[in-house]
């Protein structure tokens, strides 16, 4: 593989999916081309930045590396048609968004993403993930598909209780999760893309009539500059929770569960407590890294490892690259559960580093900390399959059969 494929590669969903082929990509391109023009077929030209300090310098300079125009890697034909994260987007989530637009924005709900609120969830995602684990215990030793019968339906159960929406509603809310929408036809997506518009309009409208104690009211009901939010602001954050609130917990869960059964020895560790779960679940974040990549843009020129980049120019930050930085992890490509430190960047760095990251490492833990005690055994029983991306994602089916005791 050439510098030049490598490259190309970030630009490749396939290779997402392919995670030997990935990390050799990445491996060169930190190695050779840290800082690296990728032209791609079907793409806009960008720099793809790997190493994990030079990832940190551009997430920390927030003032010089913007988010719009292009805050993630899209064809050229979807960023023309408005349909690629530009600014011609109606919904922009807080990714999207610069200042002060975004600190405005992140103002909204971070009340409820603190080490405090996100502590206080603990008992009621505690039951959700012992009653997930029950579930499977129930079906000792069948096939079960984890992903979309554990892992999605576990992190759905999460964003209800956030929202303040009951187990009736897990079926439409369902339909808007990304984990959903992938599998749907682009027509079924456009008419989900509707029905969302419509059920979180109307659920802002009782939030604001009816206010209660949970994060819809929150959204339904914050002011900025004296007024409501309006109709595409009060979406776009619905938008991110469903994005950045379902998808990171699921496939970190799913993903973790594999790199344990792949690594029996860890899971023995944990098992035994031989190795903190904390500690566990900082490297199936980095491991895993659910969000693969995000744009900035270049305000003015900039030097960046020795390269100059040009106003208006943008960049790929690869968040699988630095969390696989030899220079920061020792023993890079080893899933191991004691390590510590760890750098991970999985949650992005600086003032776009993720809102909800707190909540995302509580939901993870709580999962295992309710499977582990029980789990006899996990065997994988058929070939993962990887999600084809350039932005998010990870296991699209993992069939594993789990004995647990009761």
């Amino acid at each position: 593989m050439s510098v030049a494929e490598a490259g190309v590669a970030l630009a490749d969903p396939t290779a997402y999916a392919d995670e030997d082929r990935l990390h050799q990509a990445l491996d060169l391109l930190r190695r050779e081309a840290p800082v690296h023009w990728v032209t791609a077929p079907g793409y806009h030209p960008f720099w793809s930045v790997t190493r994990h300090a030079d990832i940190r310098e551009v997430e920390r300079r927030s003032d010089v590396f913007l988010n719009g125009p292009r805050p993630m890697l899209a064809p050229a034909r979807a960023v023309a048609s408005g349909t690629g994260g530009g600014r011609k987007e109606l919904l922009r989530p807080l990714a999207y968004l610069d200042e002060p637009e975004h600190q405005a924005m992140r103002a909204v709900t971070v009340s409820r993403f603190t080490p405090q609120a996100v502590a206080a969830l603990r008992p009621q995602i505690r039951d959700l993930a012992r009653g997930v684990v029950d579930r499977m215990a129930g079906r000792q030793g069948e096939v079960c598909e984890f992903v979309g019968e554990v892992a999605d339906v576990y992190a759905l159960g999460v964003l209800l209780v956030l929202l303040g929406l009951d187990d009736s509603e897990a079926a439409t809310v369902r339909r808007f999760t990304p984990a959903a929408r992938r599998s749907m036809a682009q027509e079924q997506r456009t008419a989900a893309m509707r029905e969302f518009y419509t059920y979180f309009l109307a659920l802002t409208a009782d939030r604001r009539a009816r206010p209660r104690d949970d994060l819809a009211s929150v959204i339904a009901n914050a002011r900025v500059d004296g007024r409501l939010l309006d109709d595409h602001e009060v979406l776009s954050q619905f938008v991110i929770l469903l994005m950045a609130g379902h998808d990171t917990a699921s496939v970190t869960v799913a993903g973790g569960l594999l790199a344990l059964t792949e690594h029996p020895g860890q899971l023995n560790a944990l098992r035994h407590g031989a190795a903190r779960l904390p500690d566990a679940v900082e490297e199936m974040i980095r491991w895993v890294t659910p969000v693969k990549a995000f744009m900035r843009t270049a305000r003015v020129d900039h030097s960046l490892h020795g390269v100059l980049i040009r106003a208006g120019e943008a960049v790929l930050l690869s968040y699988p690259s630095a969390n696989r930085d030899e220079s920061v992890f020792p023993d890079p490509h080893r899933f191991d559960v004691h390590r510590t430190p760890n750098r991970q960047l999985a949650f992005g760095y600086g003032v776009h580093h993720c809102l909800g990251a707190s909540l995302a490492r509580l939901e993870i833990e709580e999962f295992f900390a309710a499977l582990l005690p029980r789990m006899v055994s996990a065997t994988v029983a058929g070939p993962p399959v990887r999600l084809t991306t350039t932005f998010s994602g990870g296991l699209k089916r993992f069939p594993v059969r789990c004995v647990l005791k009761d």
